[in-house]
Parts: structure tokens; C-alpha cells; sequence
């Protein structure tokens, strides 16, 4: 099975928490046990399962790669200026898989799925899911 989410960003760079929009997924799918691969459509944008409780440690990853991958200094501003956007994508990687442990995303407690925007606002971004069952 597999459906698009579709979500807006509001900002450049940001971690959006999709996990609610992923769980109603795995819900509609009724798998029970399996796998979920959650993957970003876009050459700018990523997917990563990271801390939930404090919103800092989202804006703690944003500013890490702003200084590690800094705008602007990159051979592909040429053509649109976002190369590092591009870049900070490749890096953390356009998908992520989790397993669906009785018909539940089998996160731990402080987990949660994040979409990677490094190149917004966005008015649309796609985020296709596909749920594959072992039962």
C-alpha cells in the first residue's frame, strides 16, 4: 500500500513533525506487522526520526548543518541559489523505515518522524509512504 502525504512548510529550513500524518497511515493500511519506508519527494528536502520532547534539539540540527553546509558558497548557488540545501538533503538522507509492531509505528517514547525542509516556504511538499506487511 502506499499514500502521499502533503504538507506545507513555513519557513527555509525547518523540521516539521509528521508523525501524527504517518500513524494515520499505518492506521488506514491495517497491517499490523510490518514496515513503513517514509520518503521525502524533493532534491532539497530529507526525512529523520529525532527527539520529540524538546523542540530545541530540532533547531539544535538546523543550526548544525547551517554551520557545517553554509549558503551560498556552493557551485550550484550559481544555477538557483540553494545549493546547500541540496547538500544538507543528501546528508541526513531522503528516507527513513520504521517497523509497525501491532498495527502501531514501532517508535520508542522520544522518537518522532520529521520532514527536512531545507529550501521553503514550500505552498506543497509530498512525502510518499509505503507499508509493506510481513503478516
Amino acid at each position: 500500500m502506499q499514500e502521499t502525504i502533503t504538507l506545507q512548510t513555513p519557513q527555509r529550513e525547518i523540521l516539521v513533525d509528521i508523525t501524527p500524518m504517518v500513524e494515520s497511515v499505518v492506521q488506514s493500511s491495517g497491517v499490523g506487522y510490518g514496515i513503513i519506508n517514509v520518503y521525502a519527494q524533493g532534491a532539497t528536502a530529507a526525512i529523520m526520526v529525532q527527539e520529540n520532547w524538546d523542540e530545541s534539539v530540532q533547531t539544535d540540527v538546523v543550526n548544525l548543518l547551517r554551520k557545517m553546509i553554509p549558503k551560498g558558497v556552493w557551485l550550484h548557488d550559481a544555477q538557483d541559489g540553494n545549493g546547500d540545501a541540496h547538500l544538507k538533503s543528501g546528508l541526513v538522507g531522503p528516507s527513513e523505515t520504521i517497523p509497525i509492531i501491532d498495527g502501531r509505528l514501532g517508535l520508542s517514547t522520544w522518537q518522532n518522524i520529521f520532514f527536512c525542509e531545507f529550501d521553503g516556504p514550500r505552498s506543497e511538499r509530498h512525502v510518499l509512504c509505503t507499508v509493506i506487511s510481513d503478516e
